[in-house]
């Protein structure tokens, strides 16, 4: 008998919704995907429209429903892997008093300025805020993107608004409350507010005093495999679901990522390459080492956590070699293939001939390397105006050495953290490689090549979001026993080992690698200051 489950994947910039059945495996078995808008604004805004997501999700859960003849009576639940830290701020029935503020929204300068970056300072923050938002949260609410500074921003711009909050909603807290009609916070999103006191699990009421805060407005915190509620009779009509079908807390996508490819484990790793990248290890306490900008951050198992290193550009850096150094001379179009363009199809496509390409050039790409930082960097340095460049071209290098030196340059970043991470962490021998990277074999042949480890891919590596938002129901439901125990549900599909005749010059290249920032920061601050 099939265990069927529908999840919603919510980005930036539109929403997918997957049906599963979750028997011996997690399967997907459809997907019905509808964008939505993101508005840009002056002065750093970023907003999106919480009627849009709802709207979305109603009619591909419609759609899906419609095109695979599934009865909704036996959908055994539903749940959410979203965008983290917008804000999305509403009355006391759970409407909008606003446009949402999205985790791109870089308005509030002045609010963080008088709420914590000033005196003296450490890493940019008050020291005396700083060591006690550590003690309570783990982190501290040092970036102008941190959700708290938004919320005080609409206290300062826009006070009738202010006036009429009821309470402070994540983007699927907003969508599980319609669907519920009960307003709620999971753990993780809890976390990135940077108001969770760590050690309690509950809200801290003095970082909420120290920063403004009032507690009231902050929902009830719920458990990511924790069944919410059931739909309402209003929400099943709007979204084709039978009334009562069980809604669970879900996560966001820094959490169920690792849950999707199965590396939720004590110790596991996993490596996620999508437009942006990172490295988690799952630990069982929260940690921090400052000086590689690395932290704990609460995930979706009970008193576990991923050890996070995130990098800006992972596969923005491979769009950014489609665009400007392949199209017009590999020779794409002059080959006359049909490629759709529809976005996923057309990026694979192109991907999976760059990477072909890429392979004829030799390991070490003729000595030139290339440094992923085109937005900047987060780990193992923090500097937004570092940027990227190619070292060490000469006449014989070609247009394949300087895409294979883009790939391998990527690769040289993951193994920058995760060398990184091994020096408070056990990091795992075997790697769990997902996202769109995960799609391509010869990248993830190359990732094992130049870290040194053997690296699994999984099935559809490019939804992995979505499967831990299944598995995060199967657990809640009873199917898997605990998340703990997920990696049986989701089985490697390809190994890839690391190939000794190559270990040489990537290490050499590696330690090149590792001195070109150092060597450059001056200059990337004189040419970005």
């Amino acid at each position: 008998m099939a265990n069927h489950i529908i999840t919603y994947d919510v980005g930036t910039t539109g929403i997918k919704t997957c049906l599963f059945d979750v028997t011996d495996t997690i399967k997907l078995l459809d997907a019905a995907t509808e964008g939505y808008g993101l508005y840009v604004l002056e002065g750093g805004g970023a907003e999106q429209d919480p009627s849009e997501w709802w709207g979305a999700m109603c009619r591909t859960t419609k759609k899906l429903l419609a095109e695979t003849g599934i009865d909704p009576a036996t959908i055994m639940g539903i749940s959410f892997c979203s965008q983290m830290q917008g804000i999305v701020l509403v009355d006391k029935d759970g409407e909008p008093l606003r446009r949402a503020m999205s985790y791109m929204d870089q308005r509030a300068t002045e609010e963080i300025k008088k709420g914590i970056a000033y005196g003296f300072k450490i890493a940019g923050a008050n020291i005396f805020k700083l060591l006690k938002s550590l003690y309570y949260t783990g982190a501290v609410a040092a970036s102008v993107k941190d959700p708290v500074w938004k919320y005080k921003w609409v206290e300062a711009h826009e006070p009738e608004v202010f006036s009429r909050i009821y309470k402070w909603l994540d983007v699927k807290d907003f969508l599980i409350a319609k669907c519920t009609g009960r307003m709620t916070m999971t753990g993780d999103s809890a976390f990135g507010t940077l108001l969770l006191d760590i050690h309690t699990k509950q809200w801290s009421l003095p970082i909420c005093k120290m920063l403004g805060v009032d507690p009231k407005h902050l929902p009830e915190l719920v458990d990511s495999t924790e069944c919410v509620g059931g739909v309402t009779e209003k929400a099943a009509r709007e979204l084709g679901l039978a009334p009562g079908t069980k809604v669970f807390g879900g996560g966001g996508d820094a959490s169920l990522i690792g849950v999707g490819a199965g590396a939720t484990a004590l110790g596991d790793t996993h490596m996620y390459s999508g437009t942006s990248g990172w490295v988690g290890t799952v630990v069982d306490k929260s940690m921090v080492d400052a000086s590689a900008m690395i932290a704990s951050i609460v995930c979706a198992q009970k008193d576990k956590y991923v050890y996070f290193a995130e990098m800006e550009t992972s596969g923005k850096c491979l769009e950014w070699v489609k665009d400007h150094l392949a199209l017009d001379e590999i020779g794409i179009y002059l080959e006359k293939k049909h490629i759709t363009e529809d976005f996923e199809t057309k990026y694979t496509s192109l991907y999976d001939y760059m990477t072909d390409v890429a392979d004829t050039a030799p390991a070490g790409a003729g000595g030139v390397i290339f440094t992923p930082w085109l937005h900047g960097n987060r780990c193992p340095f923090e500097d937004p105006k570092s940027r990227g460049m190619f070292f060490n071209i000469s006449l014989e290098t070609g247009k394949t050495e300087l895409i294979r030196a883009v790939l391998e340059g990527v690769c040289y970043h993951k193994r920058w953290m995760l060398e990184a991470q091994d020096k408070k962490v056990k990091t795992s021998s075997v790697i769990r490689f997902v996202g769109g990277g995960a799609l391509s074999d010869f990248t993830s042949q190359l990732l094992a090549d130049i870290t040194g480890r053997t690296i699994e891919t999984v099935q559809a590596p490019q939804n992995v979001g979505a499967v831990g938002a299944a598995a995060v129901v199967a657990a809640g439901l009873g199917i898997i026993s605990s998340l703990d125990d997920i990696k049986s549900f989701i089985p490697a599909v390809k190994t890839f080992k690391p190939r000794a005749e190559y270990k040489a010059v990537y290490d050499r290249n590696f330690e090149v690698f590792k001195k070109l920032y150092k060597c450059n920061k001056k200059a990337f601050a004189i040419l970005n200051g």
